[in-house]
């Protein structure tokens, strides 16, 4: 245990002090936000592939596979194809030049399809930021026996403070190392446990014939759609996805690190899923040792932080747990510094203070951090476990954002009633049906279906149908999604 504490305690420290040092280079907002426009691919490739590695595959995937098994994978896949859309959008993102997804939907749509952007973000990114620190928390607790509430605190404020200090710079480039812990940590583990199970032929008949199909209990029938589609359209409109490659030194280097992120997704996501199965081969009754936890349903969730402290040699133990970290240190991180930008450069910048110096603009990106950060740490108990908040929030944002995000690139009809009107349906139905509608249907028919489905329709139809019914856009409005231009910039 002390091992353990040790390790999480100085990973920690480190990654605050990694963040002073460049706060020190950090002099104008674009610094912050962007990290000078300077990213290389190797970078590049690092900072996507820790930011998009979270909770919600560490924690939240892990324990899905535990009870389902690889069938689990459907909702990494659908990732996956998002990553390869993105490829054919990287390139072209980058030459708009943009600092955020809102001022990209400003400027193919109107200033009010901005603001319902950075609403939609703000709502959605302080959930995943919430249960980051509710991930860290279980982590502490099962790994170092630290009660829940004073580890989701502490990881909470180092979260925002690292956040706080430097913005995009301190978190591009340590993410490259939290990519790296991550990767070996992953792997080795794997090979680990898949040893101690007695091999695959002895995990597969361990756990069953249920657990290797691809589709099993409740990633099954409508709940292949369920974990599919949240997933797909967060990535394909996913504001921290854009702000790295707004961060790339050109557009070359944003299209070739795509290449790079999806084969490290692939592999690091389904290793994770293959620990979760391995998991119930080693553990079957995990429930049965965190029944306080079980009550929540969300027992499963602890399969990888059970190996850690059960099975695992202690160094290995702690080059997992340093993964663990990893993950759930530069996913909030992230996802609390995006939702602060665009407060401060889509809101305030824009409709009330428009020529703050550069140095009052670094200050007041922190404090919104921080007041953010706080915002994320009181909705921690909003939700029973890790993977109901990211479906919830994967939702909100894929259908409040990304239809118009990607008719944007797509669709030149797309007119700037259309879009706004589409942010605003997506985002509204995720509410009504989550909080409104589900509750009061029968779980064995429509309660079934999850907010994505209808939330989805509802924006998709509403951008089709209000584009075509009022006037083409301008090709001024569209032109600039749809340039293709020589790249000159080899930078690597």
């Amino acid at each position: 245990m002390t091992l353990y504490l040790v390790t999480i305690l100085v990973y920690l420290v480190a990654l605050v002090g990694v963040g002073a040092l460049f706060s020190r280079r950090v002099r104008t907002g674009e610094d912050f936000m962007v990290a000078g426009r300077s990213l290389g691919v190797t970078v590049l490739v690092g900072t996507l592939l820790a930011t998009w590695i979270g909770s919600g595959s560490i924690i939240a995937s892990a324990g899905l596979s535990w009870r389902v098994g690889f069938a689990a994978l459907w909702g990494p896949s659908g990732a996956w194809l998002g990553i390869l859309v993105l490829y054919f959008i990287a390139g072209r993102a980058r030459r708009f030049g943009a600092f955020t997804v809102p001022d990209m939907l400003e400027a193919r749509y109107n200033a009010l399809a901005r603001v319902l952007g950075t609403l939609v973000t703000v709502v959605a990114y302080t959930v995943i930021t919430s249960y980051q620190f509710r991930a860290g928390g279980m982590v502490l607790r099962i790994v170092a026996g630290v009660d829940l509430e004073v580890g989701i605190a502490i990881t909470a404020v180092f979260v925002i403070a690292y956040t706080a200090l430097a913005g995009m710079l301190s978190v591009a480039y340590t993410d490259l190392v939290n990519g790296v812990i991550l990767t070996v940590g992953i792997l080795v583990t794997l090979g680990v446990v898949v040893v101690d199970a007695g091999g695959f032929g002895a995990m597969a008949a361990r756990v069953g014939p249920d657990h290797l199909r691809p589709s099993n209990g409740e990633a099954s029938g409508i709940g292949v759609a369920n974990l599919f589609l949240p997933t797909l359209f967060l990535l394909l409109g996913e504001s921290n996805m854009y702000s790295r490659f707004f961060s790339a030194r050109s557009a070359g280097v944003a299209t070739r690190a795509v290449l790079g992120w999806i084969v490290g997704v692939v592999i690091l996501e389904t290793a994770i899923v293959a620990i979760g199965v391995t998991g119930r081969a080693l553990y079957p009754n995990l429930p049965e040792l965190y029944p306080q936890v079980e009550a929540a349903g969300s027992a499963s969730e602890l399969v990888i932080p059970h190996m850690i402290v059960s099975t695992l040699h202690p160094w290995v133990g702690a080059l997992l747990l340093a993964a663990v970290a990893a993950v759930i240190v530069s996913t909030g991180d992230s996802f609390l510094l995006t939702p602060s930008t665009n407060l401060v450069h889509d809101v305030w910048t824009r409709f009330v203070q428009r020529n703050l110096s550069p140095r009052v603009t670094v200050w007041l990106l922190r404090g919104v951090v921080v007041i953010l950060g706080a915002w994320a740490y009181m909705q921690v108990t909003w939700f029973p476990n890790v993977l109901q908040a990211a479906l919830y929030a994967y939702t909100m944002y894929g259908a409040g954002i990304t239809p118009a995000v990607l008719a944007a690139f797509f669709w030149k009809r797309a007119t700037p009633a259309g879009g706004a009107a589409s942010v605003a349906a997506g985002m509204i139905v995720t509410l009504v049906w989550e909080f409104g509608v589900q509750p009061r249907l029968d779980p064995a028919g429509l309660g079934a279906v999850d907010p994505v489905i209808p939330a989805l329709l509802a924006s998709v139809l509403t951008l089709v149908g209000v584009s075509l019914l009022t006037a083409a856009p301008g090709s001024e409005k569209w032109v600039p999604f749809f340039r293709v231009e020589t790249e000159d910039a080899a930078a690597v």
